[in-house]
């Protein structure tokens, strides 16, 4: 499966068949113009006026409905069980990055195959675009211009370190687990600058940065 479905020099926006919250598309859509849809997201996509240019899955969630507005050309069905429809989207595709709408939400456990999705290493990185924060991987020094209380939480995926500025509390030294200690709730003081030290480590911010977090998984800043 190293053939990509779709190869494009802009950045994607995905669309999953969770929730979609008011607004994130059509803010995604904007930093981002090429949609795709994952599975059942077609349907989400169909409903907001678009039609995906591709949509990838396993299909067990997209009715006969929604498959018979979408052009047969833009289906392109991965028959595996072993993976998510998110996983195999961002497999197939080859873009600067992803924004990824309708991932999070409602179910818990939706979420947390999303988060694990994040770190398995795809070569576009990806934004998880939420209701008021997006969650991303953090692979590189990323610089965002937060503001003096805002939240910014961090969260290890495995063991990993890490080192930050403008944070209340920094993570310099600190080795970090999802069996340990953790990065959640930490406030920023004003800028902020976090540099991981391997990889595994979860950011989540205020979906306000959506657009300073994708420059900067880019390497744009």
């Amino acid at each position: 499966m190293n053939t990509k479905i779709v190869n494009v020099s802009e950045p994607i926006t995905l669309v999953g068949g969770g929730e979609v919250v008011p607004g994130a598309l059509a803010e995604a859509l904007a930093l981002a113009p090429v949609l795709v849809a994952a599975d059942g997201g077609a349907a989400a996509a169909l409903a907001a006026g678009h039609v995906p240019r591709a949509v990838i899955g396993d299909f067990d969630s997209l009715s006969d409905a929604v498959r018979a507005q979408l052009p047969p050309e833009s289906l392109h069905p991965v028959a595996e069980q072993d993976s998510t429809d998110f996983d195999k989207a961002l497999r197939l595709i080859a873009a600067p990055a992803v924004l990824a709408v309708g991932f999070l939400g409602a179910r818990v456990d939706h979420q947390l195959a999303a988060f694990s999705t994040l770190v398995q290493g795809h070569e576009t990185p990806c934004v998880l675009v939420g209701e008021t924060e997006v969650a991303f991987h953090l692979t590189r020094a990323v610089d965002l211009p937060a503001r003096a209380g805002e939240v910014v939480s961090l969260f290890p995926m495995q063991e990993v370190t890490g080192r930050s500025e403008g944070l209340e509390w920094p993570i310099d030294g600190l080795r970090m687990s999802p069996m340990g200690r953790i990065g959640t709730s930490n406030r920023a003081t004003g800028p902020v600058r976090l540099v991981p030290e391997g990889p595994g480590l979860l950011a989540i911010v205020p979906r306000r940065l959506l657009a300073d977090v994708l420059s900067g998984i880019r390497g744009d800043r």
